[in-house]
Formats: structure tokens, C-alpha cells, sequence
């Protein structure tokens, strides 16, 4: 199976989505890709113990991408290795009305891993800025002191939430949360072939909604805000990752591989020490449990 260098994936300039791909050879079938994402989800599984162990790092791991994109399955396959315990799921849907009643922020903030935590956000704060600039009328909905009607809602009201969005960043990992941003990319055909797999599969219906065929034709709206989105605010502390999201074991493979290789090369996420008097009399304690 062909290696890959996770740093091809990462977005360091600006890019144009048309013009990425979303499909990536690995030299290998199905089972292989499978076999090593499952070497490299164990591997995954011990680094959670040890940044648990270390206490000094959070890890944050934001999922974003079109509907069938394959969110919930990258999350189920990736993460499948971890012990429950240091790891958490958020899944952001609409807001709540009391989440209406904070800044739009707040319910991402107060979601945030502890250090020593891994934290999983399946779609992101960034739907403020992706499915709210789809459909403007819905930031009418955030009671904002200033927007009264869409006309409002203007350029300078984007570039104002972009700031705030990087300034979050920023404040987080600077306080110890490693922050990564995946963004499926799934092209317009494979889409239509896993919505026509829903409507067709009868254990899969439940998936479908017919507002999800209303979004598709607004797919080059998408297109161009999540570009936008991307090319805003992918920075060396919170970096964005376009993945080819066209087959999905490739790509769990790549988010594996990226989350593994990033993280190990931070050298000083190592297991704590033991006092010296508890080291010196480590052979003490066996004995006593032996002998009971």
C-alpha cells in the first residue's frame, strides 16, 4: 500500500475546491486500507492513554462536510479504539432556544475537551458561517442587537464573524488545545449515488429527508462558502485538512493518519514519572500483594 505524506492534505495557501480532488489512490484494496487504518486506530487508542496520562494538552477535532459526506461513519471507525472515557461526541444540530439565548459561540465553547481529553465536533462551529450564509434569514434567528432584517446582513458582518471564529482559535490553542479541522470532500456525483442508496436501502431511509435534495441544488453555494470558510481561517494552530472523501476507507485512513503522525511529533506528550519514593520501592509493593 502506498504511503502517504499527511502535510499534502493540509491547507497552507489558498485554495480552489474545483480544482482538489476527491478521490486518492492508495495502491490497495479495500481490506488493506481497512488492515492499516486498524494498526493505526490501536496506535491512536495508546497515544489517548498517554496525553491523558500527561494532562497538559486538549484535542480538538472538528468534522465538517456535505450531507453524505460520511461524518458519522469517520467518527464511529476512526475513533473506535479509544477508551469512552477520554473522548466526547458533540453533534450540533439547529439551536436550542437557549443556545438562541447566548452568542453563537458559547454552546462550541462550553462543548470543549478537557486537557487530557480528546473532543469530536461533527459538524462545527462553522456552520455560523456555512449553512447561515446559505441562508441568511437564519441569523435573524440569533437576536442580534444590530441585524433587524437580511439587508443587515452584509460583508462586513462575514469578515467580523471570520475574526471572531480565528480569535477563538487562536485563544484555545494557546491555552493547550490541538486543534484539527477535516473537511470531507465529496463530489456532486457521489453524493447523488449515496442519497439514491438511501432512498433505495430500506434500513437507510430513515437517513433521508426530502430537504436534503432541497440543499443539493444549493451545492455550488456550499461550494463557494466553504471554500471561503477554509481559506479564511486554516492556520498553523488550526490548520484545515481537505480529505478526498469520495471512498470512505481511504478516507478514515487519512484523518487516522494525519491525527497520528501530527500528534506524535509533539515530543514532550510522554507518560509522567513516578515520585522517586514510590519508584525506589515499586518491588516493596509487589511483595506485599504477593504475600497476602
Amino acid at each position: 500500500m502506498k504511503d502517504i505524506n499527511v502535510n499534502k492534505f493540509q491547507v497552507t495557501k489558498s485554495i480552489q475546491l474545483k480544482d482538489t480532488p476527491t478521490t486518492f489512490d492508495l495502491d490497495a484494496d479495500k481490506k488493506e486500507i481497512e488492515k492499516e487504518l486498524e494498526d493505526v486506530r490501536e496506535k491512536l487508542g495508546d497515544f489517548q492513554n498517554t496525553i491523558y496520562a500527561h494532562g497538559k494538552y486538549a484535542v480538538l477535532i472538528c468534522i465538517q462536510g456535505m450531507d453524505t459526506a460520511g461524518k458519522d461513519s469517520m467518527i464511529r471507525e476512526v475513533f473506535k479504539d479509544f477508551n469512552t472515557r477520554g473522548i466526547v461526541v458533540h453533534s450540533f444540530k439547529v439551536p436550542t432556544e437557549l443556545e438562541r439565548k447566548h452568542d453563537y459561540l458559547w454552546r462550541h465553547y462550553i462543548a470543549l475537551p478537557a486537557r487530557g481529553k480528546f473532543g469530536v465536533f461533527n459538524r462545527t462551529h462553522y456552520e455560523n458561517v456555512l449553512v447561515t450564509r446559505v441562508h441568511p434569514s437564519y441569523i435573524l434567528g440569533e437576536f442580534l442587537p444590530d441585524v433587524n432584517s437580511v439587508e443587515d446582513i452584509d460583508e462586513s458582518f462575514w469578515d467580523k464573524r471570520f475574526d471572531q471564529i480565528n480569535a477563538f482559535e487562536e485563544h484555545i490553542a494557546q491555552n493547550g488545545t490541538l486543534i484539527f479541522k477535516f473537511f470531507l470532500h465529496l463530489s456532486k456525483d457521489e453524493q447523488r449515488n449515496r442519497l439514491l442508496r438511501r432512498l433505495r436501502k430500506a434500513e437507510k431511509n430513515w437517513k433521508f429527508s426530502p430537504g436534503d435534495l432541497k440543499e443539493r441544488k444549493l451545492w455550488d453555494k456550499y461550494q463557494e462558502c466553504y471554500e471561503d470558510a477554509i481559506n479564511r481561517t486554516s492556520k498553523p494552530h488550526a490548520p484545515w485538512y481537505t480529505i478526498p472523501a469520495d471512498d470512505k476507507p481511504t478516507a478514515r485512513y487519512i484523518v487516522a493518519r494525519i491525527l497520528y503522525d501530527t500528534l506524535t511529533e509533539y515530543k514532550d506528550i510522554v507518560e509522567p514519572e513516578l515520585e522517586a519514593e514510590i519508584k525506589e520501592n515499586l518491588d516493596n509493593y509487589i511483595k506485599q500483594l504477593e504475600s497476602e
